[in-house]
């Protein structure tokens, strides 16, 4: 039995979901417990057919239902210049969202 599957853009990527999947994506303009629509649907899946969009498909869309909304760990960025006492330390914590993917449609 074929999964149904499809693949959006989201944040600059392109991510493979399935409906029931919790994917992490950069943070979504919505409210924890709202829906959100990813309207930019690159490939899908239905069965064996395989459907390829140029760029996108027109009509289809996944929803999804935002889980949580966070920060992920710190990341520091150290740059120097040896021998010229030139340092900088930079920290940074990337926000993003997690979304339970509820419909695929096509």
């Amino acid at each position: 039995m074929a999964v149904m599957y499809a693949i959006i853009e989201t944040g600059g990527k392109q991510v493979r979901v399935a409906e029931g999947e919790i994917i992490r994506t950069d943070l979504v303009d919505a409210e924890v417990g709202t829906d959100v629509t990813f309207d930019k649907v690159v490939l899908a899946s239905a069965g064996g057919d395989v459907k390829v969009g140029a760029p996108t498909l027109s009509g289809a869309s996944v929803t999804g239902t935002v889980l949580r909304q966070a920060k992920d760990k710190k990341i520091l960025v150290f740059r120097y210049k040896p021998k010229k006492r030139v340092r900088k330390l930079n920290g940074h914590r990337q926000r993003f969202a997690e979304v339970k993917i509820t419909k695929i449609s096509l």
